[in-house]
């Protein structure tokens, strides 16, 4: 994806480390099978990661995740999901009535690098993959 590599190679990272972040998420999603990408490059406002499992008949993906752009110097992630996709039983999450392509949301922001959140929005991630077809 020449857009998606052209971001990541012209992203200078700041001491938050969402470029990292980013690259984390992004990596394990292309782990996952039956995968589609689509990438929404939108500079100024955001750049947006979309996933969709190739037997999703009704919908176009299965998370968003975008890297907020208003401040080029210092981006921000929101990963969102179908809720009905995810489990958030702590709600760690924001629910986003309509939040995502009309339909209600579960979104996780993120400001800087944190472990325990990558690893968390990674096994989303991997619920949402595996709830997608339909």
């Amino acid at each position: 994806m020449k857009e998606l590599d052209e971001l990541l190679n012209d992203w200078k990272d700041n001491d938050n480390q969402t470029r990292k972040a980013f690259t984390e998420l992004v990596n394990h999603v292309n782990t996952l099978s039956d995968i589609a990408l689509e990438f929404v490059s939108r500079p100024g406002v955001s750049y947006s990661f979309r996933p969709r499992h190739t037997a999703q008949a009704k919908r176009p993906l299965f998370a968003m995740v975008d890297v907020i752009d208003d401040d080029p110097d210092d981006r921000w992630l929101s990963i969102c999901f179908y809720a009905d996709l995810v489990t958030d039983p702590q709600e760690q999450g924001d629910h986003v009535p309509e939040g995502l392509l009309g339909e209600d949301a579960c979104c996780f922001d993120m400001y800087e690098y944190d472990e325990q959140e990558i690893a968390f929005l990674k096994e989303k991630l991997t619920e949402a993959h595996g709830n997608a077809p339909e």
